[in-house]
């Protein structure tokens, strides 16, 4: 099993790449809070954008559920760099929900810097220390990777214990999964070097999947909007920009700088080695709008649909009742849809992937014979 055991090392230098490059940006708050007396009932207006983008937002702690105005959510540790006092590391437990400041740090509520730590400088201003926190998104990613790690230790233990049984079960689920991806989409895509490609392949392919189907689950350790996040679609769309280039053979840099097209195509202005150059670039720009842009609009759809819910209850009851029904029905009908998303935006991301690879490592054009 030289491929699985080459998996559990990519993932983690996968892990340790990605992680540092997600920052906080907004803090994720309930966005809908009723106050009930004993008189009467007070109901704050919804905010649809800023309710979805809320609710998309990276954090610096894991909201989990609002009970009687009171916050229920999982501290994180915040890890930031001051130019003035150094180094600091706490819980963001101290900023009560970003109501409160702790050592001269804060969650900012300005436009400008809305939902990040930022301090106050002699003037007055705010301004970003160096942050690199472990915000909501990057322990998600932490989660999921070590779970995609222990699923595929879990299937290698089994294969060593008996490699030629008959597989039934969650090992003879994976064992579809798996070789669903390397023979219809690695070998195809790759052509004659697909076993050396093969284990950066199955890894993405596994790592997206994971993390789509994690963010379609409400409640932790679910919910986060990892491949939703732009800054972890370009981590992935770069790794397969680098691998891509960097194998690249002598042939396809060649059709690069100097297509087979004709002449004045090329010199004295090189029309097709700008397109080609060009090209080189917005197929992994492509990688990473395409998957961050399809996440990202499915949890906005069925947040969307969420809140007529809520948008509803002043047109009276039966009415309400009514869009309530409508709101849950659709809504599970679009959480079916994103389960096939999950897979397809994986598939998707992985076949082009492959692809790419496959046409970098072309071979130079046999010169016809001559008769």
């Amino acid at each position: 099993m030289k491929i699985k055991t080459k998996i559990f090392t990519f993932v983690i230098s996968l892990m340790l790449l990605i992680a540092p490059s997600i920052n906080a940006q907004n803090v994720a708050v309930d966005t809908l809070q009723t106050t009930t007396t004993a008189a009467e009932t007070t109901e704050s207006e919804l905010d649809i954008k800023e309710m979805i983008l809320e609710h998309l937002a990276d954090a610096y702690e894991w909201h989990i559920a609002t009970m009687n105005g009171k916050h229920i959510s999982i501290p994180l540790p915040v890890i930031v760099y001051s130019k003035t006092t150094g180094w600091h590391v706490f819980s963001s437990a101290k900023f009560h929900h970003g109501h409160e400041a702790y050592n001269g740090f804060k969650i900012s509520t300005s436009e400008k810097y809305k939902g990040k730590i930022v301090e106050t400088d002699e003037a007055g201003n705010e301004i970003r220390p160096i942050d690199i926190s472990l915000t909501k998104n990057a322990f998600s990613l932490l989660l999921s990777s070590a779970l995609l790690i222990l699923i595929i230790m879990m299937v290698s233990r089994s294969y060593k214990r008996n490699s030629l049984e008959s597989k039934k079960g969650f090992v003879g689920v994976m064992e579809m999964f798996i070789l669903s991806v390397y023979n219809d989409i690695i070998k195809p895509g790759v052509g004659k070097d697909y076993k050396r490609y093969a284990p950066y392949l199955l890894t993405v392919f596994f790592f997206i999947f994971i993390n789509n189907i994690l963010g379609l689950i409400p409640i932790f350790p679910g919910g986060a909007n990892v491949t939703g996040n732009i800054a972890i679609t370009m981590v992935l769309a770069v790794c397969t920009f680098l691998i891509v280039n960097l194998s690249g053979t002598k042939e396809y840099f060649k059709e690069i700088f100097w297509p087979d097209v004709p002449w004045w195509l090329k010199v004295p202005v090189p029309l097709m080695p700008a397109i080609e150059i060009i090209g080189v670039f917005t197929k992994p720009f492509a990688l990473m709008i395409r998957l961050f842009a399809n996440i990202l609009a499915g949890h906005s759809i069925v947040l969307g649909l969420v809140s007529l819910i809520f948008v509803t209850v002043s047109l009276g009851a039966a009415t309400n009742a009514s869009m309530t029904t409508l709101s849950v029905i659709f809504t599970v009908f679009i959480d079916f849809v994103e389960l096939l998303v999950a897979y397809i935006q994986a598939y998707v991301f992985t076949m082009l992937s492959a692809v790419f690879i496959g046409l970098a490592r072309i071979e130079p054009h046999k010169q016809k014979e001559i008769a």
